[in-house]
């Protein structure tokens, strides 16, 4: 069989360029996924949302809608199943769906950093060498180098999420049919970078507000 590499060339990015009204939900459960219960509600399968809830660790993620029925749906893709970090009754609060996207076109470059395990350093009197126990990781941070284009349709977009400091949605989607949902902060590079004979280019950067998500092609 011949062997398969994993490359970018083909994938595709996308803004959240408008968004629905929040979606409240008075019960959420303790389950992989967790199931939210929001009467009457409108959302589909594959509908991308923006998840506001009291459980901090799922908070200002983004996820995608899953076991959609009457008056519940699910939360792809999250686990809420550990009652010890996920108190029971303590997850209620609010969706909003994404309704359009824009894509983010001509990207040159696609680069993360942060997200680095720290370590609590313990040294007793008896050792002759210290100790490491993992606590938490730094905050990661996307950085996108794209074609400078101001006409584009998601410069204006993320110069108003910026200046509004709103949170955005950005979707990945690769060649094989996997996409990444990346929740944040967006801002945009005011001018671009000019070297001769290089292609003028501006950073778009994401401050991630909580863990991105990968949903397989299969899944």
């Amino acid at each position: 069989m011949a062997t398969r590499f994993s490359l970018p060339n083909g994938a595709v990015l996308e803004i959240a360029s408008a968004l629905g009204a929040p979606v409240a939900f008075t019960a959420l459960s303790n389950a992989n996924p967790p199931v939210a219960t929001a009467a009457g509600h409108k959302l589909k399968n594959d509908d991308v949302l923006l998840v506001n809830s009291g459980w901090s660790l799922i908070n200002d993620r983004a996820a995608r809608v899953s076991k959609a029925a009457t008056d519940t749906f699910a939360l792809g893709g999250l686990d809420t199943s550990r009652a010890d970090r996920y108190g029971a009754g303590a997850g209620v609060g609010a969706v909003t769906p994404v309704t359009g996207w824009a894509p983010i076109s001509k990207v040159t470059a696609f680069t993360s950093s942060g997200g680095e395990q720290q370590y609590l350093t313990v040294g007793y009197l008896e050792d002759d060498v210290d100790r490491q126990f993992p606590t938490n990781r730094t905050p990661s941070t996307l950085a996108i180098t794209v074609e400078d284009q101001p006409t584009a349709a998601y410069v204006g977009l993320v110069e108003s999420y910026s200046e509004t400091k709103t949170l955005a949605v950005v979707r990945l989607k690769l060649p094989n049919g996997d996409q990444i949902l990346y929740p944040g902060y967006v801002s945009l590079t005011s001018t671009p970078t000019l070297e001769r004979n290089s292609l003028m280019t501006r950073t778009l950067s994401i401050a991630l507000s909580g863990l991105p998500l990968r949903y397989l092609a299969a899944a």
